[in-house]
């Protein structure tokens, strides 16, 4: 049977109905919802947050149809319907004024009137939706749940370009932000995705501390795809890819492992590949950079633009973890946004000294980074 390959989808409905592949997370999502409640996870561009999102979002709705056959299907019970706020900051393009402070507004008003709300414009827009998870908790009898991606992309829009919008873009999300600190009684569940980690006395500072989950052994294959997924899904396709290539299943396996392999998201140093170029190569048979031609965020461009020293001199040295994981939005120190980007990844950990030796992961990314440096 055609295998058929989910590239550009993010919609986990749409992937289930229509027959795409889904390597199955459903195990460690049922996991993180049965944990705790307000998480935070960074992980790279185009390395399935989006996808994790979408999963939780039907999950959360009750939607067991799509979960057949699924390990979801075995460990959940219940299957209660809670009322769900998906905001995804993936499509706006944050660097004119005003769009931010629209695009939440529309979000709160849309909400307002699903619940029967009147909305007064001139209360700040996490106050109104403060009142919404309340109304939504109290006409369902459920607690709600909010799932936010990207939630960082206004300030990366705007960083090194507008300073001034920037501090505003902070302060709208940090206010909006501190509703779950307010309507903490009328939450189930929170999840912010991004690609950065911004330091905690800036955006995250008006609620209660998601549990960052970015590093936690645990979630580390949360997305992405490992060695174990690889031979279960695909043993066909790399098959024929071999047989393109003129070269053993075994050679193939290897190489794709050179080219997209390497991310470490902790110190258990768990294998993960690159899910976009993986799936990319497996669909056209071909061993290409798709990641990287995919674009580097103009962001990190940016941002080297004032970074004098050579990238040799950040590379395959260890680390504190202080000094790579929270950004601070400081152009003399790029390091923490190129690991936080999935230019660099963990290679190894010094249990002793509690250090990361981060270097380029695989020879896509390093190959890329060098050419376009």
């Amino acid at each position: 049977m055609l295998m058929k390959y989910p590239i550009g989808i993010q919609s986990f409905d749409r992937i289930i109905e229509d027959g795409y592949v889904y390597v199955d997370k459903t195990e460690l999502i049922y996991r993180l919802t049965h944990e705790s409640s307000i998480y935070f996870l960074s992980r790279p561009r185009r390395f399935g947050k989006s996808l994790l999102v979408s999963t939780l979002k039907n999950y959360y709705l009750g939607r067991k149809e799509l979960f057949r056959g699924l390990a979801m299907e075995r460990l959940e019970t219940e299957w209660a319907v809670h009322p769900v706020f998906h905001v995804d900051f993936n499509g706006g393009n944050f660097v004119k004024e005003g769009v931010l402070q629209t695009m939440l507004e529309d979000c709160v008003k849309e909400w307002e009137q699903r619940y029967g709300l009147s909305a007064n414009e001139k209360l700040d827009v996490g106050i109104r939706f403060r009142h919404v998870l309340r109304a939504a908790h109290e006409q369902t009898g459920r607690r709600a749940v909010v799932l936010i991606d990207e939630y960082d992309k206004p300030i990366l829009d705007v960083l090194d370009v507008d300073a001034a919008l920037e501090d505003r873009h902070r302060n709208v999300l940090k206010a909006f932000y501190s509703v779950f600190k307010a309507a903490d009684e009328h939450l189930q569940f929170v999840l912010l995705t991004g690609v950065t980690k911004f330091s905690q006395v800036s955006v995250f500072s008006g609620f209660n501390q998601p549990k960052d989950i970015s590093m936690d052994g645990r979630y580390e294959t949360l997305c992405g795809i490992t060695q174990d997924e690889i031979d279960r899904y695909f043993p066909q396709p790399i098959a024929d890819m071999a047989a393109d290539y003129r070269c053993t299943p075994e050679e193939m396996r290897l190489r794709l492992k050179q080219q997209y392999d390497g991310y470490h998201f902790s110190d258990r140093l768990t294998d993960v590949y690159n899910p976009f170029s993986l799936l990319n190569a497996l669909d056209s048979r071909r061993i290409y950079d798709y990641w990287f031609r995919s674009g580097t965020p103009t962001y990190l461009i940016r941002l080297l633009n004032h970074f004098n020293e050579n990238i040799n001199e950040l590379t395959g040295k260890y680390y504190r973890p202080e000094e790579f994981v929270d950004y601070k939005a400081d152009v003399e120190r790029p390091l923490p946004m190129i690991f936080q980007s999935g230019y660099l990844t963990i290679k190894n950990y010094n249990f002793d000294f509690n250090t990361f030796l981060l270097d380029f992961p695989n020879n896509e990314v390093k190959n890329g980074f060098l050419t376009m440096l």
